[in-house]
């Protein structure tokens, strides 16, 4: 039996467009090996407990339900969250239009044109009639002998058609499946910036809340060591109305007094701050979580040991790494794309509809029209464009290798510092501590031995002094002990639900 030439044409078309060869490199996942000694030091640290799964709540393990309420509702709150969120729907959009690439393109349309032919346009080749007779003068018969262009050119005329056009060009060299694997990896990226973003606000949510703590701590100090100086002064003029000491005792309690009254304005306006900047994160005016935050609590404290993970899930546990290998699987597709624009490409069009020179005959099968065939385009000349648009799709290849690499160093780098800033902060705070109960003890000595005549006011001073400086150093320390722990999840990507975790749970 013999096959139809075209027939023959169409099968050699499908078998091409499904077996087409895909140009350009293959995406490998990059190999990531921990340093050696990442980690190494942490299993001898006291507070890290290596091999536990990074929980993605870590922030109750402070024990503040506050601190955890807040967490959860900047989630959906924040506002720096909501366009990245945006910027994800972008990409989900951009791999549909990608996935169309390859797929086969139809239309449908109708239409009603009123004509009239130019009496010095191409008709005039066919007549040279100069009046329409009566038929082409009722347009029932433009086309009739009278009605050639001439002088006058022909009657206006109607011209009904309706039809379909398709077109569909193959991907032989893999172009249309290289864009939507580069769209794909681009909307993994988006996805994974979302979680970034929910890791930082994570951490900044924590850090400034435990910040606020503290200057509520200091305040909590300062209007206490106010009080004592306020009493100081009190028992030094009465001492000095007595006879029993000089003047210098009360003006060196009175000045004691202003200096310390001194740094409660600008302690208040920090606690201002640092409430905005809680409202803020959660998207909400200035001063609307005042009433909420204003009630005093202890400084928020880490447990002694945190899970800490293991070296090996860090790279598929930190979002900001799983974005750059995304970004970088998004730029080594482009090539593929950018080396399929040097070859052919063949691209089947066709269309099937009626025309009619009126309308009772616009539905009649003697009124079909069609076209159908192939159209090959080759690009013999570009102007170099498309040798540039290859080197630049290799150079955003490499750059993105880079970043990758850089990505990796910088989160080993992070847990490191991360892991001994947390065990010092926490060896810090236990020698402050001391220290205030030291000073706390030798100014109660010096104030009872001032009272009973066998110590100077001078030593009650420095007594006094050395306690404020010293409880404001552990507030301050117990403030850096926290914020150790925020800045080490924030390094180990705790914040969300990742990969490696969720694996891990099945």
């Amino acid at each position: 039996m013999r096959v139809n030439p075209f027939v023959r044409f169409l099968s050699l078309v499908a078998s091409v467009s499904l077996f087409g060869c895909t140009l350009g490199p293959d995406f490998v996942r990059p190999a990531v090996t921990p340093p050696v000694d990442t980690f190494a030091s942490a299993a001898g640290l006291p507070s890290a407990r290596v091999g536990d799964d990074v929980t993605a709540d870590w922030w109750d393990m402070f024990g503040d339900p506050l601190l955890s309420s807040l967490e959860h509702r900047a989630y959906s709150q924040n506002l720096d969250l909501q366009m990245a969120v945006a910027r994800v729907a972008q990409g989900r959009a951009r791999l549909t239009v990608a996935g169309a690439d390859g797929l086969p393109r139809i239309s449908a349309g109708a239409s009603k044109l009123r004509e009239r032919s130019s009496p010095n346009g191409i008709m005039k080749l066919s007549g040279t009639a100069s009046t329409p007779d009566a038929n082409a003068a009722s347009g029932n018969d433009p086309f009739g002998t009278a009605s050639m262009p001439g002088k006058s050119g022909s009657a206006p005329f109607d011209v009904w058609q309706a039809g379909m056009d398709a077109s569909w060009e193959l991907d032989l060299w893999g172009r249309a499946r290289r864009s939507k694997e580069a769209a794909r990896a681009s909307y993994q990226a988006n996805q994974y910036d979302v979680e970034a973003a929910r890791v930082s606000l994570a951490a900044e949510i924590a850090r400034t809340y435990l910040t606020m703590r503290g200057v509520q701590s200091l305040l909590e100090v300062t209007r206490q060591n106010r009080d004592v100086a306020a009493h100081t002064l009190v028992l030094a003029k009465s001492r000095e109305a007595h006879g029993v000491s000089t003047r210098f005792d009360a003006a060196s309690a009175a000045a004691q007094l202003a200096s310390i009254e001194a740094t409660l304005p600008a302690l208040d306006a920090q606690l201002a701050e640092q409430m905005n900047a809680l409202a803020l994160l959660l998207g909400q005016a200035p001063g609307s979580l005042n009433d909420e935050l204003r009630a005093e609590h202890d400084i928020p404290a880490p447990p002694a040991r945190v899970p800490v993970g293991l070296p090996s899930t860090l790279a598929h546990r930190r979002p900001d790494i799983l974005a750059a290998e995304a970004n970088l699987h998004a730029a080594t597709a482009a090539i593929g794309m950018a080396e399929a624009d040097f070859y052919p490409s063949l691209t089947l069009t066709g269309s099937f509809g009626f025309q009619s020179l009126n309308f009772s005959g616009a539905d009649q099968w003697g009124s079909r029209q069609f076209a159908l065939g192939p159209v090959m385009n080759i690009p013999l000349f570009q102007g170099g464009r498309l040798k540039g648009t290859l080197a630049l799709t290799k150079a955003h290849q490499q750059e993105a290798a880079v970043v990758f690499q850089l990505t990796v160093l910088r989160a080993w780098h992070e847990v490191d510092d991360a892991m001994t800033r947390f065990d010092t902060t926490q060896r810090q705070e236990a020698y402050l501590r001391e220290a205030v109960t030291q000073s706390r003890v030798a100014y109660n000595t010096a104030q009872r031995r001032y009272q009973e005549g066998a110590a100077d006011y001078l030593t009650v001073l420095v007594a006094q002094r050395d306690l404020l400086n010293n409880q404001r150093a552990l507030t301050q320390g117990s403030v850096d002990m926290a914020l150790s722990m925020v800045g080490l999840y924030k390094s180990l990507g705790g914040g969300w639900e990742s990969p490696a975790s969720t694996q891990a749970a099945l």
